[in-house]
């Protein structure tokens, strides 16, 4: 089932007619498609060492390949800067037959997404989850602010998308109870400076070896913004135990903490009314969370 009404398809014989007539260097390396519950874009393996990545949404070609490039400078910021593995950008494609984007290629890494093999009562994946946030925060903004797009700036400016999704949630959630805990954490005073922030630390996006945190991928996100905004992986990820090991690493304040609770809220809402049916991970994922917000409540 399409996870999106506009939703574009991508298969495995396109990717290969794209990736023959534009890398023809990769003629011999095989195309496997990845299952995934990501929801932005296809991802087909080439060969060992590479991925390349379809924008499931159609989109203005310049605009989309603008994206794509800013997504890759991303990478490039992050790349080494923790010890764990994020991955580096390979290529641009162009639009061609079968499919009128521009597209990605960057090195694939190994692991297992947390989706797969959940780490949430390791206190040993909590510690490194809070070791890679630091090693994030420690990139310098370079006096770059919030871009006033997306979760990361005034949790009051997403009222109104909130408000769609407890329209929405009616069957499916206890909106008078959410409804309270939102509007107790809507308000939160934001006191931190901006720092550099993944901004999407959910399962999809974290790889696990051996209980570990082994990499971190979907970074072309990384921006400055609220730093709350990566506390989010502590209910998206963690049981309480190691929750609390998490936030004794970072050394979060009460504020900070609370405002963490609320970006994970603002985003765990959207999830599991819009992909009930087209991505039932993804929307179990939004219960999980908001399940673990309210009992931490």
């Amino acid at each position: 089932m399409r996870m999106h009404q506009d939703q574009l398809t991508v298969s495995p014989e396109t990717v290969r007619r794209l990736v023959d007539a534009q890398f023809p260097r990769w003629r011999d390396l095989p195309v496997t498609r990845v299952a995934s519950e990501g929801t932005v874009n296809a991802i087909f393996r080439l060969g060992d060492r590479f991925a390349a990545r379809f924008p499931l949404r159609p989109g203005e070609v310049g605009s989309v390949r603008t994206s794509l490039e800013s997504e890759a400078d991303a990478a490039r910021e992050l790349l080494g800067r923790t010890r764990f593995r994020t991955p580096e950008p390979v290529a641009v494609g162009e639009p061609g037959d079968g499919y009128p984007l521009p597209w990605s290629v960057q090195t694939w890494l190994p692991g297992t997404v947390a989706t797969d093999e959940d780490p949430g009562g390791s206190v040993a994946f909590g510690r490194d989850l809070a070791e890679f946030i630091k090693g994030v925060r420690a990139i310098d903004t370079r006096g770059r602010v919030f871009g006033g797009r997306g979760r990361g700036g005034d949790l009051r400016s997403h009222d109104e998308w909130v408000e769609v999704c407890f329209e929405r949630s009616g069957e499916l959630l206890d909106v008078p109870r959410l409804r309270e805990l939102w509007h107790a954490l809507r308000d939160l005073p934001r006191e931190d400076d901006d720092v550099m922030t993944h901004g999407d630390l959910i399962p999809g996006n974290v790889l696990v070896t051996g209980g570990r945190l082994s990499g971190v991928i979907d970074v072309g996100g990384l921006a400055p913004a609220d730093p709350a905004l990566d506390l989010v992986g502590a209910w998206h990820l963690l049981e309480p135990a190691p929750r609390q090991a998490f936030r004794d690493a970072l050394g979060c304040d009460d504020l900070q903490w609370r405002r963490g609770r609320a970006w994970a809220f603002e985003q765990a809402m959207g999830l599991v009314w819009y992909y009930v049916e087209s991505n039932p991970t993804m929307s179990r994922l939004g219960r999980r969370t908001l399940a673990r917000l309210t009992a931490d409540a």
